[in-house]
């Protein structure tokens, strides 16, 4: 709860996994992810066309184009979301970030995009992405 409280008003990249939880309801995260997202924190949040690339995957292959359609909209048409396409900028980041930490290319992008945006906090559900130096790597758990 403390960590939500210091993050308000910042500028927070959104990794896949968290914005699944939040749509999808999930059990464990659900109630920390309510009171992120909720209107009177104010935060920023950045993400790019991988996240939305990641999430329609199982929508569309269950055929659930209600759910597809849903994630399409709130990360195209929310008003505290920014999505960021890959750049060349990005790009260059992202393959010195998979050398540096022998990252999967779709983390690799979502770091440098992260980078790239000079957020204050990534919010994930991956670990290994701590490992990462350069940004605050904050995970579910440690919401």
């Amino acid at each position: 709860m403390e960590i939500i409280k210091s993050i308000y008003g910042r500028k927070i990249f959104l990794d896949t996994a968290p914005l699944i939880y939040y749509i999808e309801g999930n059990n464990v995260y659900v109630q920390k992810l309510n009171e992120l997202f909720s209107v009177q924190n104010h935060c920023r949040f950045i993400t790019s066309v991988i996240t939305l690339s990641e999430v329609l995957v199982m929508p569309l292959r269950e055929g659930n184009t209600r759910l597809a359609k849903q994630y399409e909209s709130i990360l195209t048409q929310a008003e505290n979301i920014d999505i960021y396409e890959i750049n060349i900028h990005i790009a260059k980041e992202s393959a010195r970030l998979r050398a540096k930490y022998t990252l999967k290319t779709p983390d690799a992008i979502q770091l440098a995009t992260a980078q790239y945006c000079s957020v204050d906090y990534f919010l994930t559900h991956d670990l290994r992405l701590k490992s990462v130096s350069g940004l605050n790597i904050l995970t579910l758990s440690d919401l």
